[in-house]
C-alpha cells in the first residue's frame, strides 16, 4: 500500500513522531487558531491522511495544517479537489503589513528632524563598531543582530541630515555599509523581501555618496538576492554591471564581483565560466589590501575562494568534486564560525549524497542539525531542505529514516 510521504515527512520535520503525537498537536493547535474548542482531528483521520486515499480537509483544516506545517494541503500529499482557490485571510494581510512595517521602519525615517552638531569623529566610531558587527554575526547568526544594526543605520540617517563638509559624504558611505550588513542578516534570516528592500537601501545610500567602490558593492548585494532567488541571469547582469568600470574599482569589490558571478554561471549550468572567473579572482586576491571597514569577507573568511567554488560545482551536481572541497575549506574554517560551518557541512552533505555517499551524508547531517538549531539560520535549513531532495533516493531505507530523525528538531518554521 502507498503512503502519503509528503505529510509523513512534514511531520517528522515538527517533531511528531507518532500518528497519535500529531493527531493530538493538529487538535491543539488549531483549537489555539481558530478559538475553537470543538476543533478536532482524530488519530484515525490522520492515518488515513497518510494512506493512499488521504482525501481533502474541510477549509478550515487546511488553514491549521497551513499554520502549523508551513505548507498548504497540496503540497502534502492531499488530493486537490476541482476549483481550490488557497484561502486568503485579512488577518494574515495585517501580519505581513506589520512585518514590513518593522522591517522598513529603521530605513524611513520621516523628516526633517532637529539640527545638531556632527563630530567628524563619528565616522571611526562607527567603522569600528561595524567590524565588531561582523565577527558578531559569524558567532550569533541574523536573529540577534538585526534589531541592533538597523537602529544604528537609524541613527546613522538621522546624523546624515545635520552633518556639513566631509563629515556628510563619510557618513553617507559607512551609511551604505550598515545597510548592506542589514540586508544580509534579513536574507540570512529567510527573509528576502526584507532582504532586497534593505539591498535598495545599501544601493541608493551608495548612489548618494558618489563612491564608485561602494556602488559596485551595492550591484553586487543585489547579486546576492538574485542568487538566492536562482534567477542566474539576473546575477551575471547585476555583476557585469559593477565590473564596467573595473579598473575604478578596488581589487575586493572585483573579486567580490567575479565570485558572485560565478554563482549566477552555476545556475544556468556553466561551469567553464565558473572556473574562470573565481581562478581570475584568486589572481586579485593579494592584492585586496585597502583600508574599508565593509566587504572584507574575502580577507576574513578561511578559503574564501575555494567556498565559492565548492558551492558552484555543488549547484551544478559535481558531488565529488564539491566534496574534496569541502574537506579542504572545513580543515581551516574555526570551529567559533559556527554558522558558516553548518552552512559549509550542509552543502559538503549534499555533496556526498550527489556522489552517492547516503552514510557520510547523514553522519554530517547530525552535526549540521545541532548547528542549525542554534544559530536559527533560514540558509542553514534551506540547505538541509536541498540534502533531503538529494537523499530521496534512500528515503525508505534505514538511511533515509536516519536522517528524518536528525532533521525533526530543524522545523521549516525555524
Amino acid at each position: 500500500m502507498s503512503r502519503n510521504d509528503a505529510l509523513r515527512a512534514a511531520r517528522l520535520r515538527a517533531g511528531w513522531r507518532t500518528i497519535e503525537a500529531a493527531a493530538t498537536a493538529i487538535t491543539e493547535h488549531g483549537q489555539q487558531l481558530l478559538d475553537d474548542h470543538q476543533f478536532t482531528v482524530s488519530s484515525r483521520t490522520w492515518r488515513r491522511w497518510e494512506g493512499d486515499r488521504p482525501g481533502w480537509p474541510a477549509e478550515e483544516t487546511a488553514i491549521v495544517i497551513h499554520d502549523a506545517l508551513g505548507r498548504w494541503p497540496e503540497d502534502l500529499g492531499f488530493t486537490t479537489p476541482p476549483g481550490w482557490i488557497r484561502p486568503e485571510h485579512h488577518e494574515e494581510e495585517q501580519v505581513r503589513r506589520q512585518t514590513f512595517a518593522s522591517v522598513t521602519a529603521a530605513a524611513l525615517v520621516a523628516g526633517p528632524v532637529a539640527p545638531q552638531h556632527v563630530d567628524p569623529a563619528l565616522i571611526d566610531y562607527f567603522q569600528q563598531q561595524l567590524e565588531g558587527h561582523y565577527r558578531a554575526d559569524m558567532f550569533l547568526g541574523p536573529h540577534d543582530l538585526i534589531g541592533t544594526v538597523s537602529a544604528q543605520y537609524q541613527l546613522i540617517d538621522k546624523l546624515v541630515r545635520s552633518a556639513k563638509g566631509e563629515t556628510r559624504p563619510g557618513l553617507l558611505r559607512v551609511g551604505a555599509a550598515y545597510a548592506a550588513l542589514v540586508g544580509w542578516l534579513y536574507q540570512d534570516a529567510g527573509d528576502m523581501d526584507g532582504a532586497a528592500f534593505w539591498r535598495g537601501v545599501t544601493q541608493e545610500i551608495a548612489m548618494r555618496s558618489r563612491d564608485p567602490h561602494l556602488i559596485g558593492y551595492s550591484l553586487v548585494n543585489q547579486a546576492q538576492v538574485r542568487t538566492d532567488l536562482g534567477d542566474g541571469h539576473a546575477v551575471v547582469d547585476l555583476c557585469e554591471a559593477a565590473l564596467d568600470d573595473a579598473d575604478q574599482l578596488v581589487p575586493k569589490v572585483r573579486i567580490m564581483a567575479m565570485q558572485q558571478q560565478a554563482h549566477g554561471a552555476s545556475l544556468t549550468g556553466d561551469r567553464d565560466l565558473v572556473d574562470h572567473l573565481i581562478d581570475r579572482a584568486d589572481l586579485l586576491l593579494p592584492r585586496a589590501d585597502d583600508d574599508l571597514p565593509w566587504g572584507n569577507a574575502c580577507r576574513r573568511t578561511p578559503g574564501y575562494l575555494e567556498v565559492q567554488r565548492a558551492t558552484c560545482y555543488g549547484r551544478l551536481g559535481l558531488g565529488e568534486e564539491a566534496g574534496a572541497l569541502w574537506s579542504q575549506v572545513l580543515a581551516i574554517v574555526p570551529e567559533t564560525a559556527r554558522r558558516d560551518r553548518g552552512v559549509y557541512m550542509a552543502r559538503q552533505a549534499t555533496a556526498a549524497a550527489a556522489a552517492r555517499e547516503p552514510d557520510q551524508a547523514v553522519e554530517i547531517a547530525r552535526t549540521v542539525a545541532t548547528i542549525a538549531v542554534e544559530t536559527r539560520s533560514a540558509r542553514m535549513r534551506r540547505e538541509l531542505v536541498t540534502l533531503e531532495r538529494a537523499m530521496r533516493p534512500w528515503q525508505d531505507a534505514p538511511v533515509g529514516r536516519d536522517l528524518a530523525e536528525i532533521l525533526e528538531p530543524v522545523t521549516e518554521r525555524g
